[in-house]
């Protein structure tokens, strides 16, 4: 199983980007076991961040990412643009600041859901403005709408032969199923975002977790993708599962970023995309309650 987190973007008090934070927010990841990362995405606040801003905070993830371990992964997104033509260059910009794979946002490929054929086509005319030799994936991502893929993008993805990741977000083990059957025998592998899922998924031929929850226990998620067949995964399922309805109702990223605090990595309360007096008292309560449940349950599971 491949484990990996989606990376928060950590600001100056002046609003800046905070890159030697973000550099000891990879040597953490590392620490507590995950596979890897997703950088530039939307728990990256993507969207709010300049090209400039998103190239270079991937090139310094990539770059201490492989500094601790070439086998570290690191998948990077990076294009937000209406057009094809600059989300070319937005990817090759991203593609050239390093990165083990290009992740496409999938609702950039059919910006008005005009369905698969307008997918398709779109895919293949950006496709055709990357490096050859860049690996692919896709990326289901929630915002400004999802644009969950079909059977027949995945037949067209495993016929180019040139994907190898999806950050699955449609929370429907159901359908997950279905697209792991589909998958099975290719080197295109489906990464659930859906904790509450992801035991049973995992079970059913998922290949691992690309989410949220990775900011707040790793080491769970690192424990779960190595015994999710043993009794205790089910306990650990539930916990974990419970602990991520908290992605929705409390201000998410702030509160990535409060627990990075209780970690040990000093963050500012700041976000692009939310006001930082969103994070009050009661989400702080929340995120120290987590923190103390997450503790004991690694000291029970022992990591």
């Amino acid at each position: 199983m491949e484990m990996l987190t989606t990376m928060i973007t950590p600001y100056k008090k002046d609003g800046g980007i905070d890159y030697e934070t973000a550099e000891k927010y990879v040597d953490w990841y590392y620490k507590n076991g995950l596979d890897g990362i997703f950088a530039v995405c939307q728990s990256s606040e993507i969207f709010y961040l300049s090209l400039e801003e998103r190239v270079e905070l991937n090139r310094r993830v990539y770059k201490r990412a492989k500094e601790l371990d070439p086998n570290f992964l690191v998948v990077s997104s990076g294009h937000i643009s209406d057009t094809l033509e600059e989300q070319a260059r937005e990817l090759n910009a991203i593609y050239e600041s390093g990165t083990d794979a290009l992740i496409l946002i999938t609702n950039r490929l059919d910006i008005n859901n005009e369905g698969d054929d307008v997918f398709i086509a779109n895919a293949e005319r950006l496709i055709e403005r990357l490096p050859r030799d860049a690996k692919l994936g896709l990326y289901e991502c929630p915002h400004p709408y999802k644009r969950l893929v079909t059977p027949k993008i995945l037949d067209w993805c495993l016929k180019t032969g040139r994907f190898y990741y999806m950050k699955d977000t449609c929370c429907d083990a159901g359908m997950i199923k279905e697209r792991c059957e589909q998958l099975r025998g290719s080197h295109f592998k489906l990464l659930n975002a859906n904790c509450q899922t992801l035991l049973e998924t995992m079970r059913c031929g998922a290949d691992g977790y690309c989410g949220i929850m990775c900011n707040f226990h790793p080491r769970l998620y690192a424990w779960l993708g190595d015994n999710y067949k043993s009794e205790k995964a089910d306990l650990v399922q539930s916990v974990t599962g419970t602990f991520g309805f908290t992605e929705v109702g409390l201000p998410y990223p702030l509160t990535a970023k409060y627990h990075m605090n209780l970690c040990g990595l000093p963050t500012e309360n700041i976000a692009r995309n939310r006001k930082s007096e969103e994070l009050g008292e009661y989400a702080m309560s929340c995120m120290r309650q987590m923190k103390l449940a997450t503790d004991s349950l690694e000291k029970w599971l022992e990591v």
